[in-house]
This record gives structure tokens, C-alpha cells and sequence, in this order.
């Protein structure tokens, strides 16, 4: 029917104390369907997360008490790989929330056009949803890839990756030794311009090496972005 609201397509928990950022994210959210839930406090987060299993998490970094580092630290640790956007007043934060032992998928800073925010979440979940239409497996060197399930092993050792860390594996290894520039990678996995900034790339590349250890077979080209070969 004309004026009807749009069927929901799954929950995303939105953890701001900034009350009018929180209702502006919440109305864009409802606007594109999405079911929303806020919290003002990172304990009040995880309580939700636990009881409501949000699709994805909307996380501002300067909760009171527990903060947005904290609060996704704990998840992670709890084996719960839910994609977390950060939100975060410094840009200078980028690398802290986006760091290895973190586990994040992506972030904003403050000031953030709703809209785009809206689109960095589905994005996410495009990342984290989209499943293959036929069973694929990707093998380089002792790293395997089960595309369909999507688990990582290297040698006999599972290795959990957050929704855009595998998208961006995968990504490089269906293309064998093929270089790819960070411009390319970020429209490709990340599904923005260039205008957006490439150093995302660079942190999430450097989260997958950490992971994968030796067995990586992410080369950088210097001058020009990566590539996946057998080493």
C-alpha cells in the first residue's frame, strides 16, 4: 500500500549517548527498512547484543564507561563476529578501531551524512550475506578458502575473519597474481569511491597478514596496491 513502511530486513543495534544522532540514524535506518534498536551505554550494547542478535552494530567509540573499543573487544572474544561499523569524532582513531586484535568491518567519522552511513551498512551485510550460488573452494599455498561456508584454514588451523576481511581475501585469490590498486579494491569490496579513502584498505590488508602469518599470500606492489599469489 502507498505510505506503508518497508518490511524489515533484520535488526541493527545503534549505540550512541548523542540522543539527536541517535533518533537522525535511527529514522534513515527505518527508512530503508531496517528495524532499530538503540542503546546509550556499552553494557546496555552487549546486553542487546546477546538478546537481540542484531544483523549489524552502529558504534560510536566515546560511550561513558565502557566505550566502543571495549564493547567490541568483548564480542569478538566471544567468538561473535556480528559486522560492527565504527563511528568515531577523530579520524586519527582510524587505525585503533579498525586494529588488529579489534575485528571491526568499517567506520565513519563525525560529521557523517546519515545517507552514506545507511549505505556503509548495507554494504556490510552485502559483505557478510551474499552467498555464493555454487560451492567454491580457493586454495593458495596451505591457505584454503571454503567459499560457501565461508571458513578460512591455514594448513589444519581455522582462521575466523570478520565479513569484509573475507570479502577482501576472496577477492584477491579468485584473481591470481593480478594487482590490484587500493582504488579498485575499495569499489570492489568495500563498494565506495575513491573519493572515500584508501587507507581502510591498508589496515584491513595488514589484519589479514597478521591472521594468516607466513601462510599469507597477499603480496604488496609497491607503488600500486596487492596481489594474491602462491608464495
Amino acid at each position: 500500500m502507498p505510505g506503508a513502511e518497508p518490511e524489515p530486513r533484520g535488526l541493527v543495534l545503534v549505540v550512541e549517548d548523542d540522543r539527536a544522532i541517535a533518533e537522525l540514524v535511527r529514522l534513515y535506518l527505518r527508512r530503508e527498512g531496517f528495524a532499530v534498536q538503540v542503546e546509550t551505554d556499552g553494557a546496555a550494547a552487549l546486553g542487546a547484543v546477546g538478546r537481540l542478535r542484531p544483523v549489524a552494530v552502529v558504534l560510536d567509540i566515546g560511550l561513558p564507561g565502557m566505550d566502543g573499543v571495549e564493547v567490541c573487544r568483548r564480542m569478538r572474544a566471544a567468538d561473535d563476529w556480528t559486522p560492527v561499523l565504527f563511528v568515531t569524532a577523530r579520524d586519527d582513531e582510524v587505525d585503533r578501531i579498525v586494529g588488529l586484535e579489534l575485528g571491526a568491518d568499517d567506520y565513519v567519522t563525525k560529521p557523517f551524512s546519515p545517507r552514506e552511513l545507511v549505505a556503509r551498512v548495507r554494504a556490510v551485510l552485502r559483505r557478510a550475506g551474499g552467498a555464493p550460488h555454487r560451492e567454491e573452494e580457493l586454495t593458495m599455498g596451505s591457505v584454503r578458502v571454503q567459499v560457501d561456508r565461508r571458513r578460512v584454514h591455514v594448513d589444519d588451523r581455522e582462521v575466523e575473519l570478520t565479513a569484509t576481511e573475507f570479502a577482501l581475501l576472496t577477492h584477491l585469490m579468485r584473481a591470481p597474481a593480478r594487482v590490484f590498486t587500493r582504488e579498485q579494491l575499495l569499489g570492489a569490496v568495500w563498494g565506495y569511491s575513491a573519493a572515500a579513502g584508501t587507507r581502510t584498505v591498508d589496515v584491513h590488508v595488514a589484519q589479514l597478514r597478521a591472521k594468516l602469518g607466513s601462510a599469507s599470500p597477499i603480496r604488496t606492489v609497491r607503488g600500486t596496491g596487492y596481489a594474491a599469489e602462491c608464495r
